[in-house]
Formats: C-alpha cells, structure tokens, sequence
C-alpha cells in the first residue's frame, strides 16, 4: 500500500513537473544560479550553487552540434586580456583533475605564465581547438542572460527589523531517487513529506510562510530586513549578508521543496501590471514599492521554496555547478548537455541594454534551471548592487565557441 502511494506521488510529480530535474543538493557544493527573472522559461527556483546529484557531465565524443573553426574566426579573439582568464581557468582545471580528456591540457598549464597575455594565448592556440557551438535548429545565435551574487542585511537571530527568515533544508523533507525504482530515471529525484501512509508532495511556499509547516521551525539560518531581496536570493543561489556585528554570512543553495519555479517576472506581465521591457528585477521591486499591499500575492505566485547553507566566507566566488569558485565576469553558467562543464568558452555578446560588443574568453563553471540550449549563457557578473544591475538588465543575443583539448574524443555530424 506505502509502495502504491509512493509511485502515484512519483508519477503524478512527474507529470506536474514534465520530469524536471532538479539541480543541487546538499553534500557537495555546486550552484545554480542564477537564472533570468523575466523569460517564461525561467528557472525552477533555484540558483547559483549546485550540486553533485544535478551536475550533467557531457561525455567524449557526442558533440554533433559543434563546428571546427580557426582561431581568426573568433570575433576579437587577439584583442581580449586572456591573462583576466587565467585564474579561472586553473579553477576549471581543480574540477576537470579526474577527466582524462582534460588532464593533458590542466598539465601543460603548470608550466605557463598566466600573467603573461602572449604566453596564455600561445597556449591556447597550440593546446585547443575552437569548435561553434550550434543550436539544434542549425542557427548560431542564443540568448545570454545575466546572474551575481547579491548582498543583503540580515541578523542571525529574529528582530523587529530582522524578520524575514532563510531557511535550511527541513528534516521532514523527504527526497526521493526515482532511479532506485526506476533505472531509466537516474538523476532524477522528487521532494516530498509523509502524512500518514502517505508521501504526498512538500509544503509549498504559501504554505511555508503560513505557519502551516510546522517542522521548518527552527531551522532559520537567518533573517533578512527586505522580504524581495530574500527572494532574489533564492533565484541566484547564493549570496551574502552584512550582519549587524560587523561578521559577514555567506550563504548558498541547499534544496528545493520540489515544486516548480513560476517567474514573478512573467506573473506580472500576464496581469498587465508590467511589460516585458519593464519587468527586470529592478522593475520588478519598484512595483512592489508601488504596491505594498499586494506583496505576498507576488511572491506566493511562485510556489518554489529554496533552502540555504552556510559556506565559509574565503574571499573567493560562490561555488558553481564545477564544485568550484565561480569568477566574476569570467564565469558563466551552460546547459551541460550542449557544453562540456568546465570547458573554456569564446563568448560574442553585448553589454546589457547596448550594443557595445562584449568579446571574451569564458569559463563553463556553472549551470542553471532556465538554462537550455546549446547556445545559452548566464554571464556572472560577480558580487554585490553593480554587478546585479547589470545581471538584471542582461538579455543580449551571443554566440558561442567552446575550445576542447585537440586530442579531445569527438564525434561531429555522425561521423
């Protein structure tokens, strides 16, 4: 009977979410991220910070849709400062250790000067090759959409001003792998509750803000002065709070309830309350300034609930779906099934809300629910207001090269 209810929770979920996975969990740091606030397809609630049980690895020699190209196909390819990208690709190298495709190219990196712009571009050229990354339709262009790593004011215990919890993941919160049942659907997992016999689906976010889930007392991590800014949070991942002793709290994706991520942003211009030009994450806090009242109406229209953790405050980026820390204006997130996570990327996009041409080298560190397509970025702009201005204003066409190891095992076209 308990294994009946089981696989009709299992199924029902399944056939509510359209088998939606969902990207991170708690035992090894890996985001997700940030996620466009507006498109329809916007994000299932969750952010920048996954997780080993979400993280797609695209295997060797399945990458029909990639081209080779020659390095002066690149558009500015000899005008970037690939010295910036250094760091972050020794990064990409801590989580490729283990790929043997990779491991030739991180060894021939030890030896390079990677302050030295000439000397980073040679190795590039003479360790790589350049391949366009095509859309499944054969076009060559793609959206790029923006993320950052917001900081808000917060307080480790309860206040007045203080009142806006973030929470950890409940301990009544069950997670179940759907491949333990059914092999064919490995990496797949839904969340639930027992309620008698019964697992029946988690507390949705207006249930949670309700007081109706009980067991999530106490387990707030911390509480924030500004209910939206909580919110935003959950759609990047991750981020910090300035406590009121001075200590800084540096917080990132955990869980999810396992309900789907319905976009504030899309809501608002179904409603006719915005357009789509307006409906950025800054017009979206100017309506809720304009209507206080009408808040949790807002927010509940989304009825995904993420849940944080506390990482240590080192200095460095939030960790991306790599496992590793994601550098700002470097750093973009992927569908991996389109891109090998970890790979350099060549990037041809615009600077927010302009035309001026934004030619860089990348690193695929990161992944997240809206990011879908063989040509689709999320661009990280790094830490604090600056960087979310242009992360939410962010919504450029690009095109996308990914460079792999020259001896890297591929199949192009079928052949």
């Amino acid at each position: 009977m308990r294994r009946l209810s089981l696989l009709s929770f299992i199924l029902a979920s399944l056939l509510l979410s359209g088998c939606s996975l969902f990207r991170f969990a708690p035992p090894a740091p890996i985001r997700s991220p940030a996620t466009p606030i507006v498109t329809p397809d916007s994000p299932a609630g969750s952010p920048a910070t996954p997780t080993a049980e979400t993280t797609t690895k695209t295997t060797p020699g399945t990458l029909p849709w990639l081209k080779p190209m020659d390095w002066s196909d690149l558009p500015g390819w000899r005008n970037d400062d690939l010295a910036r990208a250094w760091p972050a690709w020794q990064y990409s190298c801590k989580g490729l250790r283990n790929q043997s495709a990779w491991q030739g190219v991180c060894r021939a990196s030890e030896g390079i000067d990677g302050s030295n712009n000439e000397a980073v571009l040679a190795f590039f050229e003479n360790a790589f090759t350049p391949y366009q990354i095509n859309q499944a339709d054969g076009s060559l262009e793609g959206l790029v959409t923006g993320y950052y790593e917001p900081l808000l004011r917060g307080s480790r215990s309860r206040t007045w001003k203080y009142r806006y919890p973030l929470y950890a993941p409940p301990d009544d919160m069950l997670i179940v792998d759907l491949a333990t049942l059914f092999p064919e659907l490995k990496d797949k997992r839904v969340r639930g509750r027992v309620e008698g016999n019964k697992v029946v689906p988690y507390y949705s976010r207006a249930e949670i803000s309700s007081g109706k889930a009980n067991r999530i007392s106490g387990k707030e991590l911390a509480w924030a002065d500004d209910p939206v800014e909580v919110f935003f949070l959950e759609i990047q991942g991750s981020g910090r709070l300035q406590l009121e002793d001075g200590e800084m709290l540096r917080v990132g994706y955990a869980n999810q309830n396992g309900h789907p991520y319905k976009s504030a942003g899309k809501w608002l211009i179904d409603k006719g309350e915005l357009t789509a030009a307006q409906a950025s994450m800054q017009g979206i806090k100017d309506w809720v300034r304009r209507n206080p009242n009408r808040l949790n109406e807002l927010l509940n229209t989304n009825p995904s609930q993420v849940f944080f953790r506390e990482l240590p405050n080192n200095g460095n980026g939030p960790l991306g779906a790599l496992g590793v820390p994601i550098t700002g204006e470097r750093s973009i997130a992927v569908d991996p099934r389109g891109t090998p996570l970890g790979a350099p990327v060549w990037l041809a996009t615009t600077q927010p809300n302009a035309s001026e041409p934004i030619n860089r080298l990348m690193m695929a560190q990161d992944t997240g629910g809206a990011i879908k397509g063989n040509v689709r970025a999320d661009f990280f702009w790094g830490f604090g207001d600056a960087a979310g201005k242009k992360a939410g204003a962010m919504k450029q066409k690009g095109r996308m090269w990914v460079l792999l190891p020259k001896d890297y095992p591929i199949v192009r076209n079928g052949n």
